[in-house]
């Protein structure tokens, strides 16, 4: 693997030229059915999206490419179990590993659509869920829908990192970037790992050990951020450098709708509706989180009073640390993702958690973007919402496990949430560049 690795980059280095077509193509074969179990799509994903961030392509075509070539592989797959059906047992590779397409059928069988958007980010699963989707007759413009978000979510997931560090190797960045920047991500590694090992393992007092690894990155954030200057200037400059009129519009859309006011009615929607269907346990579980999330972040901004980057050319007057978008839409989503989780087995509840932690890096991302807060801040912002959310589900279910909701809860609780979530977008859209001058 590693030659063969080092080939393929090398010649991309001599002709970036064919970078763009490689993004796309690695895209689509690690989303076809049987190619994306052979190739190691992950890892030249990623080393692509090294070699693209380091100037040969922006930011805006890397995901696009991404996004486009994961919706070609999952279109081709469908159409190619609605083509042969069960007899797509035969084909070569199918034919002598049964057990490839067994899971992904039995997955979609239980979990139908959410099978598409949470399997997107289990590998084995990925490319042969488009194809069982396909041999089960899933309508197409349905299917279609899910599969372009998605695609959507996997391209930022999977691409971003690498994008991200290749333009950090390119960038001359502050002296201490890179020991700052690993101390960080390795302590946030270290407690997803710790985290997600002992969920898989079904241990007692998960919830109480991931309490307690976010609290305490929490502290260190709160008392070593005056040390992590060189970090925070250093992704700080990284960002700005790649600004674009088109993802200004994008992002000044995502940060209008993670105002503190519009979570607050996403939150007391979700709380409201809990109560009127009688799922008290979960109301208590959503409510407490979102409340003393909130309560405690503006009780950290004013006590750490720290002043916002000066990248705005209007600068927001009120504090900066940590930052409410992060914190308030963290608490939201990862609160929809454990009460979507409730029920399942262990590795589906962490693959709801990290389909939840998606929009809420969007609309985190979107501060830092546009130079309203620092990436310290938003990193405080999400580890505090992490840290009451999992301590909030602990005293929830103490003494009896909090239950799975009804299908017809989820279906009166998503539609009502999307539809507020879309009238935000929709409200926000048209004067998002007028809101925010740069």
């Amino acid at each position: 693997m590693g030659p063969w690795l080092d080939s393929v980059t090398g010649w991309l280095t001599v002709n970036p030229q064919w970078l763009a077509a490689a993004v796309f193509i690695v895209a689509c074969v690690e989303c076809l059915a049987i190619a994306g179990l052979i190739v190691p799509g992950t890892v030249l994903l990623f080393a692509v999206a090294v070699l693209a961030g380091s100037g040969a392509l922006s930011l805006g075509e890397t995901l696009l490419l991404g996004l486009l070539g994961g919706v070609l592989g999952d279109i081709v797959s469908y159409f190619l179990g609605r083509h042969f059906h069960q007899n797509i047992r035969r084909l070569p590779g199918l034919r002598h590993h049964p057990e490839w397409i067994a899971g992904a059928e039995a997955y979609f069988q239980r979990y139908g659509i959410a099978s598409l958007l949470v399997g997107r980010f289990i590998g084995p699963l990925r490319p042969m869920l488009p194809m069982v989707a396909g041999m089960f007759d899933m309508p197409f413009p349905r299917f279609a829908v899910v599969s372009l978000l998605a695609a959507a979510g996997w391209s930022v997931a999977y691409l971003l990192p690498g994008w991200a560090t290749g333009a950090a190797i390119r960038l001359p960045l502050p002296e201490g970037f890179w020991p700052e920047a690993g101390i960080v991500a390795g302590s946030i590694a270290l407690m997803v790992g710790l985290s997600a090992t002992s969920s898989l393992r079904r241990h007692r007092k998960a919830t109480m050990f991931i309490t307690g690894m976010s609290l305490l990155i929490l502290a260190g954030l709160f008392i070593g951020y005056p040390h992590l200057s060189a970090l925070d200037q250093g992704v700080m400059t990284l960002v700005q450098e790649h600004r674009s009129p088109m993802l200004d519009e994008i992002a000044v859309v995502f940060t209008l709708i993670g105002e503190f006011r519009n979570m607050l009615m996403l939150s007391a929607l979700l709380t409201i509706l809990l109560l009127l269907t009688k799922q008290w346990r979960h109301a208590i579980f959503a409510g407490s989180t979102l409340l003393f999330t909130a309560l405690g972040n503006t009780a950290t901004k004013h006590f750490f009073a720290r002043i916002r980057p000066e990248v705005l050319s209007d600068p927001l007057t009120s504090y900066s640390m940590p930052s409410g978008h992060a914190s308030g839409s963290f608490a939201l989503f990862l609160t929809l993702a454990v009460l979507a989780g409730r029920g399942q087995p262990p590795r589906m509840r962490l693959t709801w958690l990290l389909v939840g932690c998606l929009p809420a890096l969007t609309i985190s991302f979107s501060r830092v973007y546009l130079g309203a807060h620092w990436p310290t801040d938003v990193l405080a912002g999400a580890m505090l919402a992490a840290c009451v959310c999992a301590a909030s589900l602990w005293l929830t279910q103490r003494q009896i496990s909090l239950n799975a909701m009804p299908s017809k809860i989820w279906w009166l609780v998503l539609p009502s949430l999307v539809a507020l979530f879309g009238f935000f977008v929709l409200k926000h859209m048209p004067h998002a560049m007028l809101r925010y001058a740069y």
